[in-house]
């Protein structure tokens, strides 16, 4: 399995065994809602929609640019 960071990482695909750029695509995780939650619960809602609209928190899948086969996923 190859190591995968916050942007895309040169990787050799498992699928297709081509050595390439992975597609970074960011996603929103349920920790993610979690902690928006909690800060919303404690008065700190400015932080939470903070949270929404910077990459910081948001976890990485990493995938084949040829096959589209998953590669690997970078969290936060």
């Amino acid at each position: 399995m190859s190591v995968v960071g916050p942007e895309s990482s040169l990787v050799v695909c498992p699928n297709c065994h081509l050595e390439m750029m992975s597609k970074a695509v960011k996603k929103v995780t349920a920790r993610m809602h979690l902690i928006a939650l909690i800060m919303c619960l404690t008065l700190l809602w400015p932080c939470a929609i903070c949270l929404y609209c910077m990459d910081c928190a948001r976890s990485v899948d990493h995938y084949c640019a040829s096959c589209n086969a998953f590669i690997g996923t970078y969290e936060r």
